[in-house]
């Protein structure tokens, strides 16, 4: 992909890329003009921002195409040897945008959609969440948001309202942690190797006295299983969505995009950090 790109006396260096390719620039009398397609274009005085050379596209026959979001791509590093906890994203300025992606040298699922942010004390702030995969992927069975159970002792009922029952007596404990929601996974003998989706956990019932200690999961989503054998081992990833962990890393690379046609200005990005105890 092509880009124009600005040289910045302030910074030495090339800051910004700009999404139009002119065919000659020239500044003269404090503005900016290019030409492209044969038509003369002076800069920074069209009403509706990341807009460039309308006319130019509407002779090929496509108007969406002047239009470029804008995007802006920056890295949170302090400490670096350091393994951290991204939680939050806040916003110094006068609109909210969309991160995405949001990435560290471990995790490269964080994001936080536009509307999420809220505006507190004249500033925007949310949670980081992660996309995630269902399936999961290998590179998050190593995460916080995966929490081992232990083998069942037996898997019964229908596809849709599967029970998946734990042993009583010696205890197996499912934990306070497992919500519904989060999605149930199980790994075959003898080796244990990569999980396999079972399904995700619509409720779960813990009443020791009257015997019962399950979980009921809905095998029938896209990539759900039941298991071929009744005491495979079980375990569970959170939702990675609404647990908000935030992503986990030494540094955090976002990318910020706002598709606003008005002038916004936006000061800074800070981020909410706290050291992982592995």
């Amino acid at each position: 992909m092509e880009y124009t790109l600005t040289y910045s006396d302030g910074s030495g260096g090339w800051p910004s890329f700009y999404s139009y390719i002119p065919d000659w620039m020239i500044g003269m009398n404090n503005y900016f003009y290019t030409f492209k397609g044969g038509n003369l274009y002076r800069h920074n005085v069209n009403t509706n921002r990341n807009t460039f050379y309308y006319e130019w596209w509407l002779q090929l026959g496509n108007p969406d195409g002047a239009f470029t979001p804008s995007r802006v791509t920056s890295v949170f590093n302090d400490v670096p040897l350091e393994n951290k906890l991204f939680k939050t994203l806040s916003l110094q300025g006068d609109d909210t945008w969309e991160a995405f992606p949001i990435e560290t040298d471990i995790q490269n699922s964080g994001y936080i959609e536009k509307d999420w942010f809220q505006k507190k004390e004249q500033t925007y702030f949310a949670f980081i969440r992660n996309s995630g995969d269902v399936p999961a992927g290998t590179d998050e069975y190593a995460l916080r948001s995966l929490n081992g159970v232990g083998r069942s002792q037996a898997v019964t009922g229908p596809a849709a309202a599967t029970e998946v029952n734990f042993s009583i007596s010696p205890l197996i404990q499912i934990g306070s942690i497992a919500s519904v929601g989060d999605y149930l996974y199980y790994a075959l003998p003898p080796t244990y190797g990569t999980p396999v989706l079972c399904g995700e956990i619509t409720n779960i019932v813990q009443n020791y006295p009257a015997g019962d200690n399950y979980f009921v999961v809905d095998t029938t989503i896209t990539g759900g299983s039941v298991p071929p054998i009744q005491n495979a081992y079980f375990l569970y990833v959170k939702n990675s969505v609404a647990e908000s962990h935030g992503v986990l890393g030494h540094y955090c690379v976002f990318t910020l995009e706002n598709d606003n046609t008005a002038k916004i200005e936006l000061f800074a990005v800070e981020s909410e950090v706290m050291k992982s105890f592995p």
